[in-house]
């Protein structure tokens, strides 16, 4: 008799950087979450899904938790998180090996009874001296009464099938929610908004204004070709000339990025035009949060 088909949520939660999305991506096979070295890369909670021939797993990505920034966004943020508990079947805390912060003590106090909480331990391949690896899990083992303890390399892909196998004797019975080949329950427009941030990111380094959103204004879809109007908000004028760059040529590197990673996850050509608007307060203005997307 073959085993009942399982299908679960499971929610990725963590402080900011630990490499959530890397090992949704991951795990999902993928790309369905945007990453950059920054804080406040994810900004959303975003479905990523993947089915085998025996159950569906929904990874819940979500944004890190902010401890330091106090403005609407990361209030809209951090309850994004907390309300993601009420619908999951587990939790998945990712921590980075060797660290254990504030962070993660106050991450531990809003964890919610009558869940199970797996702590995956990211990044074990940067370890300088890999004997640490065993007394910090004794170490943060105790910290909580986990259900499993699970070191891996999301970016490596160590332990990540391991991973897969522990996750899925947690899942219950029940039919798929998404269809066999989904991976992600965005759309495409939300994706390209998506794809284009984190190219700003990423392009921007150092120099990234805190700031910043992009804005999809328009999305049509003519055959294969999708014409994509996209405004980069920003929070102050003088950002304004980070963004694009001496003669425009950085807001151009970005949209071209942006523009070829956009053809590869849609299947077809895109026409993308970008521009800077200034939006100042937008972070903390809970109605211009709204028209970008948030809460």
């Amino acid at each position: 008799m073959s085993a009942a088909f399982r299908t679960g949520y499971l929610a990725v939660i963590g402080r900011p950087n630990v490499g959530k999305s890397t090992l949704t991506n991951r795990l999902v096979g993928a790309k369905v979450s945007i990453t950059s070295k920054k804080a406040q890369t994810t900004r959303h909670r975003i479905h990523g899904v993947l089915t085998t021939d025996q159950a569906q797993f929904i990874f819940v990505d979500t944004p890190g938790f902010q401890m330091t920034h106090k403005n609407a966004l990361n209030r809209l943020m951090n309850r994004s998180v907390t309300s993601t508990f009420a619908d999951v079947d587990l939790i998945l805390l990712v921590i980075e090996a060797g660290r254990w912060g504030a962070g993660e003590t106050e991450i531990l106090r809003m964890l919610p009874a009558g869940i199970p909480v797996l702590l995956v331990i990211n990044k074990i391949d940067r370890l300088a001296d890999k004997a640490e690896l065993l007394p910090f899990i004794a170490r943060v083992s105790v910290l909580h009464e986990f259900a499993e303890v699970l070191p891996l390399s999301a970016e490596k892909g160590l332990g990540t099938d391991e991973l897969l196998a522990t996750v899925a004797r947690y899942l219950p019975e029940g039919p798929p929610v998404f269809a066999a080949d989904d991976i992600t329950d965005r759309s495409e427009r939300f994706m390209a908004s998506e794809i284009l941030r984190e190219k700003l990111f990423r392009n921007l380094g150092e120099e990234l204004p805190y700031g910043i959103a992009v804005e999809i204004e328009k999305f049509e879809q003519e055959g294969e070709l999708r014409r994509i109007h996209a405004a980069v908000i920003v929070d102050k004028e003088g950002h304004r000339s980070i963004v694009i760059g001496k003669g425009g040529e950085r807001l151009k590197r970005i949209s071209t990025d942006a523009r070829k990673e956009m053809e590869t996850l849609f299947g077809g050509k895109v026409w993308l035009e970008t521009w800077v608007k200034v939006k100042g307060g937008w972070a903390d203005d809970e109605r211009a949060l709204k028209s970008l997307g948030y809460g």
